[in-house]
């Protein structure tokens, strides 16, 4: 999940609601490079590495896999639905008009939700980070472990972070910019030129490199779980769908956009990966500890140590200016959907920026809770894990829905422009939405098996932290929908009708139904006037 560096693309951090975006000046064209370049930043992040160093060699194939059945679907799939509807709503638009508002709020919401369970996870990487600003590897791991160092870590960065948001765009987005290039892509660097100078100059490695290990073992279940995690390293990409309008002869060159950022994104992830693995002993990789620990074992070997508390200090800069943007992103997006009709007017308050002050603080709040699992858990490690999986599992079921709106609506909205689509006509969209909807669901029922490469307590406790917390924000959703209120709708909210809504209809149209004659719009029609969907 590339959080970390969102902000290169577009500070404001909407765009990964799929909202349109200014983009450049009118009449400006993207390069098929320069847009390649706006991807792979959206979407690379070194924290989950360490993850996938458990696998040696093997991880090559779980990065392709991924690749080839989340990152290229999601990408093709969200530059047709960002282009046919580019009102504001993004997701919440998309799915809402093909399923309705009911759905559609559960996507919103699950966007919303799983960055909210994400920020302890990054967060204990800024706060190993820092611990790794210390004087030597023994005490910086020995603090990096630390239950309640990891907790207080957590609380102080997102608190500022909060504060930071609230000041506004123009004032974070300085921040956001400066978190992704210093604290993520010279860093990704780094990492891969220590890796390949250490094998090239030693020949020694702690993995087999032989083509046979390529091919995972897959007679061990509990091997593909941390394997399902790879989907979340590739989201984010559907951000940059918006722009696809702004390429030349998009038919042509945003899949070869798409192609060219592919492959980069897939190079770093591998390359990064490998070089953490051929350093560190596979029974020694520690998920939040081993990326800190594979610069300084580089910086050691090539006698530059004193550059290791630098690489800290970046890496834990770049989580701030990640997480600036999303405390504020997603908090904004649900704001706009909130203002038509679907959060109590408590909920919909803003500050003189125009920041979403009340909705910034109950996440901080949620936030807050969920970091006393640090403490509660048996270790940072385990914490680190549930809540990781917990995210996976939200968002996969945002990117599910998604892919399935694109499906939907190529049966009951034929005739809906479309600037740019899905290549190979009706069967295309088989195949890419297809492939997405079927690696996102393997990816979501993987997500719920304990791994058996980290120590998470008792699996049944593992097992039903997890169900519980998808219940508990799945049902949520609901519960706020069955509550709302006539009077929750803002005088102020620009939120266009659905197309349905323009119709008169009281629910989107079916196959049978999408071809019946349209009634002329209502301008006064709002967009939550309708019943449940």
């Amino acid at each position: 999940m590339k959080h970390d560096s969102d902000a290169v693309a577009n500070p404001s951090g909407t765009p990964a609601l799929g909202d349109s975006s200014p983009g450049p000046s009118k009449g400006a064209k993207l390069t098929v490079f320069t847009l390649a370049i706006m991807n792979v930043t959206a979407v690379v992040s070194l924290r989950g590495l360490p993850a996938e160093a458990e696998y040696g060699l093997s991880a090559i194939f779980y990065y392709l896999f991924a690749a080839v059945f989340f990152l290229v679907p999601v990408s093709i799939v969200a530059a047709e639905l960002a282009t046919g509807w580019p009102q504001k709503g993004g997701i919440f638009r998309w799915v809402g008009e093909a399923f309705g508002t009911r759905i559609a709020f559960l996507a919103m919401f699950m966007l919303w939700a799983e960055v909210t369970i994400w920020f302890p996870t990054v967060l204990t990487f800024a706060g190993v980070s820092l611990a790794f600003m210390g004087p030597d590897q023994t005490w910086d791991q020995g603090l990096a472990t630390n239950k309640y160092y990891t907790l207080g870590i957590v609380l102080a960065v997102y608190w500022l972070a909060t504060f930071i948001a609230m000041k506004g765009t123009a004032f974070f987005a300085r921040v956001a910019k400066w978190g992704g290039i210093v604290g993520t892509i010279i860093p990704a660097v780094i990492l891969i030129v220590l890796g390949i100078a250490y094998f090239v100059t030693t020949g020694d490695s702690q993995i087999t490199l032989a083509w046979g290990d390529v091919i995972p073992d897959f007679s061990n279940f509990k091997n593909l779980v941390l394997a399902a995690s790879i989907f979340l390293f590739y989201a984010g990409m559907e951000m940059n769908a918006v722009h696809v309008q702004e390429v030349d002869d998009p038919a042509r060159n945003y899949p070869k956009a798409i192609l060219i950022s592919s492959i980069a994104t897939v190079a770093i992830f591998v390359l990064g990966t490998l070089a953490i693995a051929i350093i560190i002993p596979n029974s020694q990789i520690n998920l939040v500890q081993s990326l800190l620990v594979s610069y300084d074992d580089f910086f050691a070997h090539f006698g530059i140590g004193f550059l290791a508390p630098v690489i800290a200090a970046m890496l834990a800069f770049g989580v701030l200016g990640g997480v600036t943007v999303w405390v504020a992103g997603p908090s904004a997006g649900l704001l706009q959907v909130g203002k038509a009709g679907f959060l109590p007017r408590g909920l919909q308050k803003t500050n003189a920026a125009g920041a979403p002050v009340n909705l910034l603080y109950l996440q901080a709040g949620i936030v807050s809770v969920l970091a006393l699992a640090f403490v509660v858990l048996p270790s940072v490690q385990a914490t680190y894990q549930i809540l990781s999986q917990l995210t996976v599992i939200l968002y996969l079921i945002m990117y599910l829905l998604m892919f399935a709106s694109a499906l939907w609506l190529r049966r009951t909205q034929p005739d809906t422009p479309r600037p740019y689509k899905v290549p190979g006509g009706k069967a295309g969209m088989w195949v890419f939405a297809g492939a997405g909807f079927l690696g996102s669901l393997l990816a979501f029922v993987l997500s719920f098996v304990p791994p058996s490469q980290v120590a998470v307590g008792s699996p049944t406790l593992y097992v039903g932290l997890l169900v519980l917390g998808t219940v508990v924000f799945v049902g949520l959703p609901f519960l706020i929908y069955k509550l709302r209120r006539p009077t929750w709708r803002a005088e102020n909210s620009d939120f266009e009708p659905f197309s349905w809504e323009k119709k008169s209809a009281t629910s989107p149209a079916t196959p049978a139904t999408a071809a019946s004659p349209a009634v002329p719009a209502s301008p006064a029609a709002p967009a939550s006037s309708s019943p449940k969907a």
